[in-house]
């Protein structure tokens, strides 16, 4: 059997919704302990959300399910000091803390960074926000669209007809969850060297931003505001997406060879010589006069046929698939992307797992997500916690 890359790190996780439960459940895929602690009336609001009512009055709502494979649920009521004594406990043996509150709660709670870290030097304690631990906009709600369009990430989509416009997905959220799974490893691999933990402060509306990167430097550098291009490509033509006989097709010609294999191919090697199209930046400039002239090309075949043909050319084609067609795609399914575990009154689940491939640790999805509740008598029996101790703080609300 592999080894697990996070094999005896435990994870206190004490986040809701999704850019918390996203960053631990990556933690949770390589191997780490991942204890969500959650409120023992209703626990994670993401219990409640999805597209399945039956689920969603069962606490295990579809929204819940896509982020908790492989971790634990132990219900306490921080607000009653038995059980801020039993989190204190769980931190002296644990490795990291997450918490997606709102800054000031953890230290209200008298949970604060500097309490834990009293009970456990070594703990690496992170702290997911919308806009950071400080500054005027700290205490401020903050949802993923509300980021998306705080960050300018609303701002550069869409074209003059339809902008701004919001990313289909909550892009933030899992964003700020991705860099802050990598900050823990980060703050991980430090204590080992060190022997010391710290604490982190990710921010949503930092986490975006670099991503993108490019559109920045057009304008922190060559002071160029974004361009409302739509789908297609700034930096380069013909790129972007162009209609078929029978749909639409996305082409990459980012290189001048490729452009040039794509006016062969679509028979119209005379556009390569037309000033208008010859060099990159003309193309751009000129792209839609371009469009329409390859176009009329593209419209006397099938998106299959032309992908086909520009692929075989060096020219990155493909078709724009819908959500189901790209989940279920040979390639996909070759990478093990989609993992199916069973889930005890559900059923088979297929969620989508570590899509990052280890050649000697490799991640994968070993346990459903967990029930509310379901592990509090196994891991606070490990603090020596008996099944009667544990029901006598069931009926006194504790847990």
């Amino acid at each position: 059997m592999s080894a697990k890359l996070l094999d005896g790190v435990r994870v206190l996780d004490l986040t809701n919704v999704l850019s918390g439960p996203f960053a631990t459940l990556h933690l949770a895929l390589l191997g780490a302990e991942v204890i969500k602690i959650e409120n023992p009336v209703d626990g994670d609001l993401a219990r409640k959300l999805g597209n399945v009512p039956e689920l969603n009055e069962r606490l295990m709502g579809t929204s819940f399910l896509a982020q908790n494979a492989n971790k634990k649920s132990v219900t306490l009521n921080l607000k009653e000091p038995e059980a801020k004594d039993i989190f204190l406990r769980l931190t002296a043996t644990a490795d990291v803390v997450v918490e997606n509150f709102r800054p000031g709660v953890m230290e209200r709670l008298g949970l604060s960074y500097a309490v834990l870290a009293e009970a456990n030097p070594r703990l690496v304690y992170c702290a997911i926000s919308g806009f950071g631990q400080t500054g005027p906009d700290a205490l401020k709600p903050a949802y993923d669209q509300i980021i998306q369009g705080l960050s300018g990430v609303m701002a550069v989509n869409g074209d003059e007809r339809l902008n701004p416009l919001r990313c289909g997905f909550p892009v933030c959220d899992t964003v700020g969850g991705l860099n802050a799974a990598f900050a823990i490893m980060a703050a991980l691999y430090h204590r080992e060297r060190t022997g010391v933990g710290q604490s982190i402060d990710v921010a949503l509306v930092d986490s975006i931003m670099p991503l993108m990167g490019w559109v920045a430097a057009n304008l922190l550098i060559g002071h160029q505001q974004p361009q409302l291009l739509g789908n297609d490509n700034f930096t380069a033509a013909p790129s972007g997406t162009f209609v078929t006989g029978d749909g639409a097709i996305n082409i990459a010609a980012n290189k001048q060879e490729q452009w040039e294999a794509v006016a062969d191919e679509l028979g119209v090697p005379e556009l390569t010589r037309d000033p208008r199209f010859a060099k990159r930046d003309a193309r751009k400039q000129n792209r839609r006069a371009l469009t329409p002239l390859l176009e009329d090309r593209l419209k006397q075949d099938t998106t299959e046929h032309w992908v086909v043909r520009l692929n075989a050319r060096g020219v990155p084609s493909g078709a724009i698939l819908g959500l189901e067609e790209a989940l279920s795609q040979p390639q996909v399914a070759h990478r093990g992307t989609v993992q199916a575990v069973c889930a005890e009154g559900i059923g088979e689940l297929k969620l989508l797992g570590l899509t990052a491939q280890f050649g000697a640790t490799p991640g994968a999805i070993a346990s459903p997500p967990p029930r509310l509740s379901e592990h509090t008598e196994e891991v606070l029996g490990g603090l020596g916690l008996t099944r009667d101790d544990v029901a006598r703080l069931r009926k006194a609300g504790v847990v």
